[in-house]
């Protein structure tokens, strides 16, 4: 079995944090500071491969038909890209909390976001119960 130290801490092929151990001990916040970056690298990979699939000539398609098409796709993933942007953004804050001790707490109540939300959704900023009511007041307000 290969291990990962990283600041005095061994972590395990395998490890998943558990609710049997202290919340945001040192093991969970680099299992959440490993799994962010390892994130964060997957979709700057990815746009770089957009990049250079961008940087292709539009001009050489004969028929216009094909050349709308393409258009057409090449603004999808620039939507896609511009969510992606986004989405790093959240997990450099993320990884900015995990640095200040602030990781995996609710900004509404303070209290700890559940780990199995935290492993599905890394980048959380409220627990389950905030994120239900955030999302209710905003179909409220949306509708007046």
């Amino acid at each position: 079995m290969k291990k990962i130290v990283d600041s005095k801490i061994e972590l395990p092929d395998g490890y998943r944090p558990s609710d049997e151990e202290d919340f945001m001990n040192p093991r969970q916040k680099e299992y959440f500071r490993r799994k962010l970056m390892a994130w964060r690298d997957e979709i700057l990979r990815e746009s770089r491969t957009t990049l250079s699939s961008l940087q292709q000539d539009l001009g050489a398609l004969p028929d216009l038909a094909d050349r709308a098409s393409t258009e057409t796709d090449r603004s999808l993933e620039l939507r896609a890209r511009d969510r992606q942007r986004k989405l790093v953004s959240k997990i450099e804050s993320a990884l900015r909390r995990i640095d200040e001790d602030t990781y995996g707490y609710c900004d509404e109540t303070g209290e700890p976001i559940a780990l199995a939300r935290l492993d599905a959704r890394p980048v959380a900023t409220l627990s389950l119960e905030a994120q239900e009511r955030h999302e209710r007041s905003e179909r409220v307000h949306r509708d007046d």
